[in-house]
């Protein structure tokens, strides 16, 4: 008798358990889908391996997201560096209308502006935010709404830099490093080795960036699984500093090596410049490292995600800040140009949007899509009412192929010395002077003057037809006269 209950006993036990799993199951698929926003830093647009333009490139990981979902060909940031766009980004709105154009902007300063956590709270998501951070100069006062923790998120892991060096997060290393660097007669911009934010803690510690960061999604993701939850997930890979990577992949694969700044020693510019295009005979080598190693974490992520049956209801986006920094030998073909300019190079960034519970899978739009558009879109999909103050698009029906031809009717870029407009093939671009000073330090190209393309028939910005075509080019040029003067007034 004793023997029966037993086995009774164990029967209920895994049916009971069974049950409990596959109502687990149930309430995971069924629940409001999680969000998984992966920026990362300075890709060059042909650097992903599923496009088939670069040859030297593997990323299976992110090729995975690309053959699960909808890659936007045609997608723009909406700055050709990353402070301002990424505030673009995660406002859905053109970043000018607070008074960013460039580097040393106030950050997100303006509460009219609701971020995609602070919407997404309204439905009870858990957000959380991990790695780089840089919307503008005040990022690390904790006390500022650009700081993570007071624009909606819940959890922050990470840095406030906008050049953070790879394998050092340490306060005391800082220190002695700028110790060093006030003696120095040319002090240039610093590489920051500054420690690491716990929330509103600072912890020293010595690793690599892209690793510790994959590590600290995956916690965030394991805390948080059993609710709605929203990862951004920033990485600063594949930024410049490509040389920091960890001393066995260098030698793994034969590589020198390039030594970091020593104040003591030689100028900054001059370490800078042998760093980086065509100087550093590595350089393309540092680059691949560091995307293997980017691919390699986004791997680690998804892969969690499913082996914890969270993938069939996680919506994936991978997006870059910006376009590809050649000096840093990332490779934006085929078209023109580098981060720091509007030439395509500098503002087509790939976007791919994964959720195939609901969107299509496996297809490419070429669609004028905008970061701008991704906060629309979440809100739609997540039931929130889209805020009227914005800039972006809800491109909802582009991802489930309801609608094929919903686009931007155009698009402006304007950093106070260069200025563009995308209008269907036609594409307006216009530098001063005044842009010289930067793209001469960052060693990028940089026409001068006003330009018009047909991009149709010459992606790679090669023929100035503003002569030949003076309608169009007068039409783009008042585009954005008109937008200006609508920033300005919002600005007074």
């Amino acid at each position: 008798m004793k023997y029966y209950l037993l086995v009774l006993s164990f029967v209920f036990c895994i049916l009971y358990t069974s049950c409990s799993e596959k109502k687990r199951e149930t309430n995971l698929v069924n629940k409001s889908p999680n969000i998984v926003l992966i920026v990362v830093d300075d890709i060059g647009y042909a650097d992903l391996s599923f496009t088939n333009v670069a040859k030297d490139v593997k990323t299976p990981s992110i090729d995975a997201i690309a053959t699960s979902g909808v890659y936007f060909s045609n997608a723009y940031a909406t700055s050709s560096i990353c402070s301002p766009s990424r505030g673009g980004l995660i406002t859905g709105s053109y970043q000018q209308r607070w008074g960013t154009f460039w580097y040393g902007g106030k950050g997100i300063h303006n509460p009219d502006f609701k971020t995609i956590p602070e919407l997404l709270k309204t439905k009870n998501y858990t957000t959380g935010y991990v790695g780089k951070v840089h919307y503008g100069s005040y990022e690390s006062d904790v006390t500022n709404r650009s700081f993570p923790l007071n624009h909606g998120f819940d959890y922050y892991y990470g840095h406030t830099s906008p050049r953070k060096h790879y394998l050092n997060h340490s306060d005391v290393l800082e220190t002695a490093f700028n110790e060093v660097k006030t003696t120095h007669k040319k002090k240039g911009q610093s590489l920051r080795q500054q420690a690491l934010w716990n929330n509103k803690e600072k912890v020293d510690t010595i690793g690599f960036s892209t690793e510790i960061f994959g590590l600290k999604a995956r916690d965030f993701i394991k805390k948080n699984k059993e609710n709605p939850f929203f990862l951004q997930l920033s990485f600063n890979a594949v930024h410049n500093f490509t040389h920091q990577l960890p001393k066995e992949y260098l030698e793994k694969n034969g590589l020198k090596g390039y030594h970091d700044w020593d104040p003591s020693k030689e100028e900054y510019y001059d370490w800078y410049q042998k760093g980086r295009y065509p100087n550093n005979a590595e350089g393309r080598a540092h680059y691949l490292g560091q995307l293997h190693f980017l691919d390699k974490e986004i791997g680690k992520v998804t892969a969690y995600l499913a082996a914890n049956n969270l993938d069939k209801n996680t919506v994936i986006i991978f997006i870059s800040d910006n376009g590809g920094s050649t000096p840093i030998y990332a490779n934006n073909s085929p078209y023109k140009g580098s981060k720091y300019t509007l030439y395509e190079g500098g503002i087509r960034v790939p976007l791919i949007i994964s959720y195939p519970k609901e969107y299509q899978k496996g297809t490419t739009s070429n669609n004028l899509i905008s970061a701008m558009d991704v906060l629309p879109t979440l809100c739609d999909l997540t039931g929130i009412e889209i805020p009227k103050n914005i800039n972006g698009n809800n491109i909802t029906e582009v991802l489930t192929g309801a609608n094929n031809t919903l686009e931007h009717d155009f698009l402006v870029w304007d950093n106070n010395t260069q200025t563009a407009v995308r209008k269907g093939k036609w594409k307006y671009r216009s530098a001063s002077e005044a842009a010289k000073s930067n793209a001469d330090y960052e060693m990028v190209e940089l026409e001068y003057g006003e330009y018009l393309y047909n991009l149709e028939t010459d992606p790679g910005e090669t023929t100035n037809l503003k002569n030949k075509h003076p309608k169009v080019f007068s039409e783009l040029k008042n585009i954005h006269k008109n937008w200006r003067t609508s920033i300005n007034s919002q600005n007074n």
